[in-house]
């Protein structure tokens, strides 16, 4: 239990850190949409990080997003090590995450519905 805490933890870290490094330190021009790191999740032997984003824009741009942070990894890598005092940095694998659009488009249902019954 107090491992998976941990892992918690430097999970919220290193998003933390790592919304921080694309704000401040990333050029690629793929990344000057709107990306958001929603969640790490990183692996019980400390080697492996998924990192969740969620990219606002059609699917090009997300495409685009995505290889962008995928040639930054070792990039955003490297400045982690230099944050984050861990033995061993994990390798950053990033997966999109459209599940904040979705709530939006349920929330977007929801207020139509509730308009079609306040105006039948």
């Amino acid at each position: 239990m107090a491992v998976n805490r941990r892992l918690e933890r430097l999970g919220g870290l290193f998003r933390e850190e790592l919304s921080e490094l694309l704000l401040r330190e990333v050029n690629d021009p793929r990344l000057a949409r709107l990306v958001s790191i929603t969640r790490v999740v990183i692996s019980s032997d400390l080697r492996h990080a998924r990192v969740d984003v969620s990219v606002m824009g059609g699917e090009e741009e997300k495409v685009s997003a995505l290889e962008g942070l995928t040639a930054a990894a070792p990039f955003l890598r490297r400045k982690l090590n230099n944050r984050v005092s861990l033995r061993r940095i994990p390798e950053l694998s990033f997966r999109r995450d459209d599940s904040l659009e979705q709530g939006a488009h349920v929330s977007d249902l929801l207020k139509q519905i509730a308009n079609d019954r306040d105006n039948p």
